[in-house]
């Protein structure tokens, strides 16, 4: 039996914090489906369609011994993990307050499908503070986000908000 893994997200941008989640997360599954959700009550910077590309790019470089697909979606994500048949949901925790709400997600979750389990990744203490919320902001106010973001993510938030 294939066991599928499922790590959804809106990655906007993809960080380095996430390249390390799927690169542990690799080691877990058999095959690693990468769903970008569609998610526009963020206010995404980049659509959908750049998300998705972006994150192609990025797992090209993984020297990765299975498959990993990137796919976006929208809905309800237990749905969407039945869809491409994963038995578990795989989530990066940075701080307290992600286990918060990703512990009330995961009840949730369970009560929806109890065949899909969540697995938390601690992230690497080097990416704790790096959320995409604040690479945005930090690229939008002029600042260095080189340190958090992969070199091809760098230049495509400069493209964006029109940094150099």
């Amino acid at each position: 039996m294939t066991r599928i893994g499922l790590y959804p997200g809106t990655f906007d941008p993809f960080t380095n914090g996430h390249t390390d989640i799927i690169g542990r997360a690799v080691k877990l599954v058999d095959k690693l489906v990468i769903g970008v959700a569609r998610n526009e009550g963020k206010g995404p910077l980049f659509s959908l369609d750049e998300r998705v590309a972006i994150l192609q790019e990025e797992i090209a470089t993984l020297n990765s011994q299975i498959e990993v697909v990137v796919q976006s979606f929208d809905g309800l994500l237990i749905h969407y993990a039945r869809e491409v048949g994963a038995s578990m949901i795989i989530r990066g925790l940075r701080a307290v307050a992600d286990f918060e709400y990703e512990f009330q997600m995961t009840a949730m979750n369970q009560q929806l499908d109890r065949n899909i389990e969540t697995v938390f990744l601690m992230a690497d203490p080097r990416h704790q503070a790096i959320s995409s919320s604040l690479v945005k902001v930090i690229a939008q106010l002029g600042g260095d986000v080189s340190r958090f973001v992969s070199p091809r993510v760098t230049v495509r938030l400069a493209g964006k908000v029109g940094g150099s």
